[in-house]
């Protein structure tokens, strides 16, 4: 018998990954991988290529919903199929998914491509509208989300620091967002 392990998930980093790693804990993982990720693409998911690297034959990876280990039916199958050559089964507790069984992984793959859909559906939806917001021109309550950072807390940052790479890290902001607002001031 293998090690359970739970894998957990969510998007930023404001939110809060207690709900899932309460559940993995009750559904009785040993080791638990959590990250705060975006789940549309692999790239940058640390803890989820750590523990990939991680499990051995034999072994249980447990999620709470397949969207916590990826968004599209591509990714979703690619960590399937790496999971299953090192012999290691996926159970999702709230879709109530189970690999290690035929019927299990036919539900899988039917879920990953439902969820796919919906991701694409949500990220069509919400562009529709933008596109409609922004057609109602000057008087449309839509306008992007308000700057977290002024220009003057940069430059202080910048003048302060000597460089740009420190002011970003001490602001909590990326190197590219302190370029931009420099060159908007």
């Amino acid at each position: 018998m293998g090690e359970i392990i739970g894998y957990g998930r969510v998007s930023t980093s404001g939110q809060s990954l207690t709900i899932q790693e309460n559940a993995l804990t009750h559904a009785g993982c040993t080791k638990l991988f959590l990250e705060k990720k975006s789940g549309t693409k692999r790239d940058g998911r640390a803890e989820l290529a750590r523990m990939l690297e991680y499990v051995r034959e034999g072994d249980t990876i447990v999620c709470t919903r397949l969207d916590r280990l990826a968004r599209s039916t591509r990714d979703l199958l690619n960590v399937s199929a790496q999971l299953k050559e090192k012999g290691v089964d996926l159970r999702i507790i709230e879709q109530q998914v189970d690999t290690s069984t035929p019927a299990g992984e036919l539900f899988f793959t039917i879920l990953s491509a439902i969820g796919q859909f919906e991701t694409q559906i949500r990220a069509e939806r919400q562009r529709e509208g933008i596109d409609a917001a922004l057609a109602k021109g000057a008087d449309s309550p839509f306008k992007g989300r308000p700057p977290s950072i002024k220009v003057e807390d940069v430059r202080k940052a910048v003048d302060e620091i000597g460089s740009k790479a420190g002011a970003a890290k001490a602001l909590g902001i990326s190197r590219d967002s302190v370029y931009r607002l420099l060159k908007q001031g």
